[in-house]
């Protein structure tokens, strides 16, 4: 099984960064024969924010983010979200914090690794 680490840095509105590394990581995910992690650093930790609400039309990255979870794992840097004063009852089920140390056994264990 090929495993891929996603790395978001960016924020889930405003540009389409994370929008774009989400579409890729939901189409990986769906095959079986991939695993694939997500890891949520710096100002992407806020795409984990549960409750999002966006016009009727505009693509929600909370739900995105939900797809990967239910086929893969997706974690936030816990030093990140304290730095912008989130707890972790705020973000959305099926993800979770961690740690650099954590990010860095992704790394090594990842056949490819992508950051957005």
């Amino acid at each position: 099984m090929q495993t891929i680490l996603f790395i978001l840095n960016d924020p889930p509105y405003g540009s389409e960064r994370s929008y774009n590394a989400l579409r890729l990581a939901v189409t990986l995910a769906m095959q079986p024969e991939r695993q694939v992690r997500v890891f949520l650093v710096a100002d992407a930790v806020l795409c984990a924010k549960s409750g999002q609400k966006v016009p009727v039309g505009y693509y929600n990255i909370e739900t995105m983010l939900t797809k990967v979870a239910q086929r893969g794992e997706v974690a936030w840097c816990g030093t990140c979200m304290d730095a912008r004063g989130l707890q972790d009852t705020e973000l959305m089920p099926g993800c979770r914090r961690s740690t650099m140390a954590e990010l860095a056994q992704w790394t090594g264990q990842a056949d490819k690794v992508l950051v957005f």
